[in-house]
């Protein structure tokens, strides 16, 4: 059975962060909020809370999995990125933006798409998640919170617990989220390839 915090999203209790982080260190699979939509998010370095997630999302080996990080310093670490495409993230960051880059060795072969080598990266402006990220001091390997069958990602803690209660270890109540994903953006090219239309705004990417 999971346990059910209720984090409050302006003002997260310190004291509740820090359990969640706890659990994300001792293996555990949580539900946390973003700036999009809920998460499913684990430890980066396990691999058996990484299967849960799959099979609680029902998702293929071919599924990219994202690296929330709580800032762009983070970045380098685990992938290759140039310039120009580092000023676009500046400016975009954070906010509801997912973005594709090559992965460095430091990333699990497990988290790259095994054709590309790619990893998905994102600093969402969320309160509860970069204060878990900070108190974590490392990145949350994460999926968005979409069951299979369901024709949107999941929004009220109510519900996910309902669904979710004996198959993760934490649901984090921090309020309703959106329904929309983040817009995910490919930059390894290095000019920005629109690859899901979600909350952030395209005429961003442009801009800059």
């Amino acid at each position: 059975m999971s346990q059910f915090f209720h984090i409050h999203p302006d003002n997260p209790q310190p004291r509740l962060i820090s359990q969640a982080a706890a659990i994300i260190r001792a293996g555990g699979v949580i539900v946390y909020p973003t700036d999009s939509c809920y998460a499913l998010g684990c430890h980066i370095g396990d691999k058996a809370a990484m299967e849960r997630i799959r099979r609680i999302r029902q998702m293929d080996k071919q599924h990219n999995f994202t690296l929330v990080c709580r800032d762009l310093s983070e970045l380098s670490t685990y992938a290759k990125v140039d310039n120009t495409s580092f000023r676009l993230m500046k400016n975009l960051t954070p906010g509801p933006y997912t973005f594709v880059l090559k992965a460095t060795h430091e990333v699990p072969r497990r988290l790259q798409h095994p054709k590309r080598k790619t990893i998905g990266l994102r600093v969402p402006d969320h309160n509860i998640a970069l204060d878990l990220l900070e108190q974590l001091g490392e990145p949350i390997m994460s999926s968005t919170l979409h069951l299979p069958d369901r024709d949107e990602p999941e929004t009220d803690p109510d519900e996910i617990r309902h669904f979710l209660e004996k198959q993760v270890d934490l649901i984090i109540d921090g309020g309703h989220c959106g329904f929309e994903p983040t817009t995910v953006v490919d930059l390894m090219e290095g000019v920005p390839v629109v690859l899901r239309e979600g909350k952030g705004d395209i005429e961003a990417l442009t801009d800059h």
